[in-house]
């Protein structure tokens, strides 16, 4: 699996979980935010949440940026772009696969 392509993985696997892609949507909305924050309007533990965080920004789509005790997390887009430029990718290929079988079922 080459670099790329394993963060691409990465993304779809962190964003995978419902939980997570909730939290990447609230970060997203904030700006910025702590899992003590987010945790406030979530029925799970800040705990829950700082973990989920922890995946979102090992996959790189959150930016983790220590401001004294508190952990503070911003979306980060180019790890979303890979993913939608790979997604777009493999969308041409199959429109091109697609339209070569027309052509052979017309001709």
């Amino acid at each position: 699996m080459d670099g790329a392509r394993g963060g691409v993985d990465r993304v779809f696997a962190a964003l995978g979980d419902a939980g997570r892609r909730s939290l990447v949507e609230a970060v997203a909305t904030r700006g910025t935010a702590t899992a003590t924050e987010l945790a406030a309007d979530l029925p799970v533990t800040r705990q829950a949440v700082a973990k989920q965080l922890s995946a979102l920004a090992d996959a790189g789509l959150l930016r983790a940026t220590r401001a004294g005790r508190e952990t503070r997390y911003e979306v980060t887009p180019a790890p979303l772009e890979e993913a939608v430029e790979w997604m777009v990718s493999v969308g041409a290929a199959w429109d091109e696969r697609l339209a070569a079988l027309r052509r052979s079922l017309a001709g």
